[in-house]
């Protein structure tokens, strides 16, 4: 008789699969939010708006352009966090419940702070917003970093049939 709370080997535990869910549902919104900005950010270019476009603005346009950047790209990274969660999670789900959180966190902190740091900016300077850029990159760190480790090479016993051929018996 099996303990209800195991799950039979090659089935994905009910943690993963919520995490993995959550991830391909941020993922694709956040990539809808993030390409509705690239697309309003190049309406202003094209009407010329002085407030984006302006000499004195290039901080404010840099920033938003990295905002926008940052957003899609980590959007598509929580997609394909998403899929690798469903498709190599083996049947320990703690890593991802340690890096969901991280990379989530960092999916909105990365490009919300370049998008913060540039609605006000000081004499060429980003305003305080950009400041969360830092701590959105650490959590992105952590979050890359268990994926990586989960998703690395097993170490396993070789079986006796393995041992045999490499000794040459």
């Amino acid at each position: 008789m099996t303990d209800t709370n195991e799950t039979p080997r090659g089935a994905l535990p009910d943690a993963c699969l919520s995490i993995a869910r959550r991830h391909l549902r941020f993922g694709w919104w956040g990539l809808l939010v993030f390409l509705s900005l690239g697309a309003f950010l190049e309406g202003m270019h094209g009407f010329k708006v002085g407030w984006y476009l302006d000499v004195s603005n290039e901080t404010r346009r840099l920033l938003f352009t990295l905002g926008h950047a940052h957003g899609v790209l980590l959007s598509l990274v929580n997609v394909v966090f998403g899929l690798t969660v469903r498709f190599a999670h083996g049947n320990d789900p703690a890593p991802w419940r340690i890096a969901s959180p991280c990379l989530l966190a960092a999916t909105l902190m990365l490009p919300g702070g370049f998008l913060l740091g540039g609605i006000v900016i000081y004499d060429g300077d980003p305003g305080p917003g950009v400041l969360i850029v830092p701590l959105g990159a650490l959590l992105l760190f952590i979050a890359v970093f268990l994926t990586a480790r989960a998703v690395g090479p097993r170490v396993t016993a070789p079986s006796s049939r393995s041992a045999e051929i490499s000794s040459g018996e």
